[in-house]
């Protein structure tokens, strides 16, 4: 009778320690990013600096950075565009870089988009600060961007949705069609 109480209690210690463990864990978690920006620490599942993506997109050699004028909100974004957007063009390619918002209320994005010839060229997730939905970082995601042109209020080619992350492929569509809108004004 006394051992099934004995395995009772072990079982126990054995929750409340793994339950007391888990706040530290998240420091031990490989490639996440800290930043101690006001002193809170937050974890993004992706975390890009902006400098890292120009030099990918251009090969180490990035061109200075230029800035146009943005006249009033672009319809397909959220979140407001700075009034002097920056851009960098050069080998016939144009980076932008882009904040938005999932939906009203959420943490902005921070992705990178590369159009050439009047199409999506490249995508990337740079910083994605939400808690879910970071499907859309991955290569898989992305490569559906790829290729893509403004078509009426949309994008010609059809991005899958990813379940429990419909906001954030919105979004990602959203800031694709906002750098080929603002590629083609800067033209």
């Amino acid at each position: 009778m006394n051992q099934p109480n004995s395995k009772k209690m072990l079982s126990r210690r054995s929750l409340v320690r793994g339950l007391l463990s888990l706040p530290f864990a998240a420091f031990a978690l490989p490639g996440k990013a800290t930043d101690l920006n006001g002193g809170l620490e937050q974890f993004y599942k992706f975390n890009i600096k902006p400098e890292v993506f120009l030099a990918e997109v251009f090969g180490g050699n990035v061109p200075a950075p230029k800035a146009m004028a943005v006249s009033g909100p672009i319809p397909s974004m959220i979140q407001p565009l700075p009034q002097r957007m920056r851009y960098w063009r050069a080998e016939g390619k144009t980076a932008w870089i882009f904040d938005e918002l999932g939906k009203e209320g959420y943490a902005p994005t921070t992705c990178g988009f590369v159009v050439k010839d009047e199409v999506i060229a490249r995508a990337k997730v740079l910083i994605y600060r939400e808690s879910r939905g970071e499907q859309v970082g991955q290569p898989s995601f992305l490569q559906q961007l790829v290729g893509a042109k403004i078509a009426g209020g949309g994008l010609s080619t059809s991005v899958d949705n990813i379940s429990g992350a419909t906001y954030s492929v919105k979004m990602m569509q959203r800031m694709a069609r906002t750098a080929l809108m603002l590629d083609k004004m800067a033209a």
